[in-house]
């Protein structure tokens, strides 16, 4: 599997809060959340591993440098308007083939991540998407799905009946069809990645989700503790 990271957000809220670190580096079980998962991703079948970083991380860019990694590491290094423009920074070196991108403060459990990488590599789907029932965010991007799990929306405010699922921010996605679309949303001026699956969507490939019982995203100070419970407990959620 190919992997990249989009760790290229300023991390204003953190700062603000009183979190002297780069998001990147803070530690969430001995390890930088960075670190942690690639760590993850380099126990899943690695072939590749991309990260961009912005250009004023340069503490982070410092510590990508200096791990060693058992597969082809790309870094780049640039500062981007928004995360759909940074995966496209990214993509300029996926090859034909299946690859898993997400956010570098999604957090979620090696196990489940392990299970979600071994259905992603069994689908034919042209995207393969985590979502979650753990809703714990601002504002959540929520997904519809059919019985067989085929995703049929992503939407701003909870769809009718209520909400079943959220964005888990994992993205498995098959190029060049997904690269494709993602570039000519760059030439409409498409802003979000939000709206980027929404076009997937619209262009009638084939998307799937795959439920993860517990993923997290750490947006403030608060969550980094929740974060640290959360990798730790001995149970995963059920």
């Amino acid at each position: 599997m190919n992997y990249a990271i989009i760790a290229a957000g300023e991390g204003s809220r953190l700062v603000q809060e009183g979190v002297k670190l780069p998001k990147p580096l803070v530690d969430l079980d001995g390890r930088p959340m960075i670190g942690r998962l690639i760590d993850i991703f380099m126990e899943h079948n690695p072939e590749s591993l991309s990260v961009i970083v912005n250009e004023q991380m340069t503490e982070v860019a410092d510590y990508l440098r200096s791990r060693d990694y058992p597969v082809e590491m790309r870094l780049i290094v640039k500062s981007t308007p928004s995360s759909m423009h940074s995966f496209y920074e990214v993509s300029r070196h996926f090859k034909p083939g299946k690859f898993c991108l997400t956010t570098v403060d999604t957090i979620f459990r090696s196990d489940d991540f392990g299970r979600y990488i071994s259905a992603f590599e069994a689908s034919d789907a042209d995207g393969f998407m985590a979502v979650t029932p753990f809703i714990d965010d601002e504002k959540p991007l929520y997904v519809n799905v059919d019985p067989e799990m085929r995703i049929t929306a992503f939407l701003d405010t909870p769809p009718a009946g209520g909400a079943r699922y959220v964005s888990g921010g994992v993205y498995g996605l098959t190029a060049p069809a997904a690269l494709d679309m993602l570039r000519d949303c760059i030439e409409r001026g498409t802003s979000r990645m939000r709206n980027y699956q929404r076009a997937l969507v619209e262009s009638g490939l084939n998307l799937r989700a795959y439920s993860i019982p517990k993923i997290m995203d750490v947006d403030h100070a608060g969550d980094i503790d929740k974060a640290r419970l959360f990798i730790n407990e001995t149970h995963p959620l059920k």
